[in-house]
């Protein structure tokens, strides 16, 4: 059965037309819910109005950058929206970032104006501009605890508000704004919004340039593919300073005109409470949040019934998990795939639609191209191939950046006439559906016979002892390359290493099954989810 489109999306604006749109039409409506807070539109858009007065005032100009260095806080949406309404750039980092990571992203991205947790500007921030000259010239920090009457113990236990004396409060700056703002200014859709770091997979991060046009594009189509009425809540369980959750929260509720709960990170215990008391109707996360929010004690079917869809991104879904997390939640997880690059959703699976699972290769589906994007799936030349054939898929469409962040080597690579080489490697079938193997860095070579990692992962996925499993390559003196699995056991699991590989042994070709594995207790991913298996190559 082919599967159904949804209609086009509109043509795109910026997003920060978008959030004036709503500002204008309900100012007094619900913008965000932080814990026990909420705010309207109206402060919203004074908030913002006041951290970008001052950043023209200290020579913030067109172009310049403000580096957020924040979680899942009100203050993140307050500087973003102040960049733009200054007439730059937002570029986002990392509040995981330690000293190193941090110091690259300053230099790389060379902000004006930073805007930081007041924890994290103590702790790492303020070392970092004593040992170099980064250009920063104003530096405004946020308690988490702002915005909040009751602290919750589970994520600020012992925290308080530190106020660094070096720095310029947010808060004290909004409440002693009486404006007006800067003039407004209507940013063109070719106009530079956000640096948005890549998940770094691969290698070192790189920071994709996304456009207003690209950004307020994948808005418009969250909003049509999830069909949400203006006002319903949209829950912000995947983090905002990662395109996930910048586009499929935050400029969804902008373009919805729909509150975004907030809370501060993921804690799964704190997102369910988020969820009984705001009654969200969508989110998009990584599968291990859902993973996580599955494993809470108490948790009943009534707890999720305002989320009547719910979509996962970032890594891979393996149908074994897609089966138990539906029979878990009460709820059946769509599919949305795409990438940094893209601006997020490039393919989602159409609401009220299940994906399919292809017979041969045991891989659910990532859904079809969304409206007015074209996905090519090619092989080494660059040449198209026939519905089945795994090669590369290449997507093109409004939402592709234009680049990487001052990388035009990366960048030639990558994006060749405006459509986005992906790196991953899958298929489509005779139906539309496409389909994502591995990445193409990922195959392994055993004496000539290929291996992709998902082969070997979903078989021990079917093991009831295995919570989740990654496959490298590993060096093989007769093979050249053999296989070693990684795997975590579920809560209460027990499997020993012999007994896994004896496992795979009596399901898979000779080659194919893992010569070694290790248990281990947690696989690294990235802050969104997405595995990585670069740091487990090197253990």
């Amino acid at each position: 059965m082919r599967p159904t489109s949804a209609p086009d999306a509109p043509t795109a604006e910026s997003p920060l037309a978008l959030f004036t749109a709503a500002v204008h039409a309900d100012p007094a409506g619900p913008a965000l819910h932080y814990f026990d807070t909420t705010l309207s539109w109206s402060e919203l858009d004074d908030a913002s109005d006041a951290l970008a007065a001052l950043l023209v005032a200290r020579g913030f100009g067109e172009g310049d950058r403000l580096a957020l260095y924040l979680q899942n806080n009100p203050a993140f949406v307050v500087g973003l929206l102040a960049a733009w309404k200054a007439g730059g750039i937002a570029a986002l980092i990392s509040p995981m970032s330690k000293a190193g990571e941090l110091d690259f992203a300053l230099r790389d991205y060379a902000p004006a104006a930073l805007l930081a947790l007041d924890d994290l500007y103590e702790d790492v921030v303020r070392e970092v501009l004593r040992q170099g000259d980064v250009g920063i010239h104003t530096v405004v920090t946020v308690s988490p605890l702002d915005q909040q009457t009751r602290t919750d113990a589970r994520l600020f236990a012992g925290a308080g508000r530190r106020r660094p004396g070096d720095a310029l409060d947010l808060g004290a700056l909004v409440a002693s704004f009486s404006g007006p703002g800067p003039a407004r200014r209507s940013p063109a859709a070719r106009d530079a919004a956000v640096l948005a770091p890549t998940s770094g997979t691969t290698g070192e991060p790189k920071a994709a340039v996304l456009t207003h046009g690209n950004l307020a594009f994948n808005a418009r189509t969250y909003r049509t593919w999830t069909g949400l009425e203006v006002g319903e809540p949209v829950l912000a369980m995947a983090p905002v300073f990662h395109v996930t959750g910048l586009v499929g929260a935050l400029l969804l509720g902008f373009a919805v005109r729909s509150p975004v709960v907030l809370t501060h990170r993921f804690h799964p215990g704190v997102v369910l409470d988020a969820i009984r008391r705001w009654r969200p109707a969508f989110t998009v996360a990584p599968i291990t949040a859902y993973i996580a929010l599955a494993e809470q004690p108490g948790l009943s079917a009534a707890d999720l019934a305002p989320l009547r869809l719910l979509c996962s991104g970032g890594s891979p879904l393996v149908p074994e998990v897609a089966d138990r997390l539906e029979a878990l939640l009460g709820r059946y997880i769509h599919n949305v795939y795409g990438q940094t690059e893209a601006s997020s959703p490039t393919h989602m699976v159409p609401r009220g639609t299940r994906a399919p699972v292809d017979r041969d290769t045991g891989v659910l589906s990532v859904g079809v191209p969304v409206a007015d994007t074209v996905v090519r799936v090619v092989d080494d030349d660059g040449r198209a191939l026939p519905p089945g054939q795994i090669g590369e898929l290449v997507s093109a469409g409004p939402q592709i950046a234009p680049g990487y962040w001052r990388r035009p080597d990366e960048t030639a690579t990558a994006f060749v006439d405006g459509a986005l080489r992906t790196g991953d490697v899958g298929f489509v079938d005779a139906d539309g559906w496409f389909y994502v193997v591995d990445r193409s860095t990922d195959l392994i070579n055993a004496a000539g016979f290929k291996i992709w990692p998902h082969e070997v992962e979903q078989v021990l996925a079917g093991h009831p002892a295995v919570g989740e499993a990654a496959v490298v390559a590993i060096a093989d003196d007769y093979r050249g390359q053999s296989t070693r699995a990684y795997v975590a056991l579920r809560p209460g699991g027990a499997a020993s290493e012999a007994e896994l590989i004896d496992y795979c042994r009596g399901r898979m070709a000779a080659y194919k099954y893992p010569r070694e594995v290790e248990i281990v207790s947690a696989l690294p991913r990235s802050v969104t989810g997405k595995l990585l298996r670069r740091r487990l190559r090197r253990s």
